[in-house]
């Protein structure tokens, strides 16, 4: 990788028509002030990178559940996957990792499989590091069944600034490991619910990489990790 590369990543398709508002935005604010004008630039950059999509390398060892998105995992607990989803009605292990303004907004596929069901409900948009946010938010869901049977809730949850969940799979699709099924705008957080009996192997607070970190393996007997902030 060049060090051209390093800064400058491709930009989701989504992102282009904000960044075109934003520039036309900085070219007006400069007729009224050069300071203005300045203002309107950095905040240009940082609608590109908002909508960056980086490539990712995924693992794709069979079993590996990835994280759907960049960001701080924010809860572990127990919970019922969305009712819309017609999945069981038993609590399993959900991970929920939170995504602030500057983190990449792109959402990957966490397990290979088929997208059995698709659900959007539409909610509030309290804070998406809440706990009552997985309930209340505006929310988009999808079930994920494995080649083994076993299936995969991830739920894509609006937060206080994002309006605007963008799902690009369907119904039936198959989806690959790390595959990219859509985005949220502007802050916002992806739920996984864990198999029965799969515990995951991340901690509170552990940064995740959409596509590339590891948030449990199907194939390991081993407990839940604990992790310690130094």
């Amino acid at each position: 990788m060049t060090m051209l590369e390093t800064f400058l990543k491709p930009m989701h398709p989504e992102g282009r028509k904000f960044v075109a508002v934003f520039a036309v935005a900085t070219l007006l604010l400069f007729l009224l002030s050069n300071f203005l004008g300045w203002i309107g630039v950095g905040l240009t950059v940082w609608c590109y990178y908002f909508f960056r999509d980086p490539r990712r390398t995924t693992p794709v060892r069979a079993g590996l559940i990835v994280s759907p998105a960049d960001g701080i995992v924010s809860l572990i607990e127990k919970a019922v996957p969305p009712v819309e989803l017609g999945m069981s009605s038993q609590a399993l292990t959900r991970v929920s990792v939170f995504m602030n303004v500057f983190n990449c907004h792109v959402n990957r596929a966490p397990i290979k499989g088929q997208v059995t069901a698709i659900s959007y409900r539409p909610g509030k948009f309290l804070n998406a590091s809440l706990d009552k946010a997985s309930v209340d938010n505006e929310r988009n869901s999808l079930c994920i069944k494995m080649d083994d049977g076993r299936q995969i809730a991830v739920v894509q949850i609006a937060g206080l600034v994002a309006r605007r969940i963008v799902c690009l799979v369907k119904p039936e699709q198959k989806v690959k490991t790390g595959e990219r099924f859509g985005l949220i705008r502007f802050g916002s957080r992806l739920d996984v619910y864990l198999p029965e009996g799969v515990e995951p192997h991340v901690s509170l607070g552990q940064t995740m990489v959409a596509g590339e970190s590891i948030l449990a393996d199907l194939q390991s007997s081993e407990d839940a990790r604990e992790g310690r902030v130094d």
